[in-house]
């Protein structure tokens, strides 16, 4: 069974702004490029779900809200 590693929002909210709804079309917006065959940012993930990668590309600071 593949462990699970918990990424706490705090850590997360820093990439768009401080805001949980500029995070979560991040996130989704990033994962739909991923499952459309985008190249991943992070190494490592060649089995792991769009939806989780773009999570850690996000955790890793590789990706963020474009400044308003």
């Amino acid at each position: 069974m593949k462990e699970i590693e918990i990424i706490p929002n705090e850590r997360l909210l820093d990439a768009a702004e401080g805001s949980i709804y500029k995070l979560a079309v991040l996130v989704a917006k990033r994962a739909l490029q991923l499952a459309e065959d985008e190249k991943p940012l992070v190494d490592n993930c060649l089995l792991e779900k769009s939806l989780e990668i773009a999570i850690k590309e996000i955790d890793n600071k590789k990706i963020r809200v474009k400044a308003s």
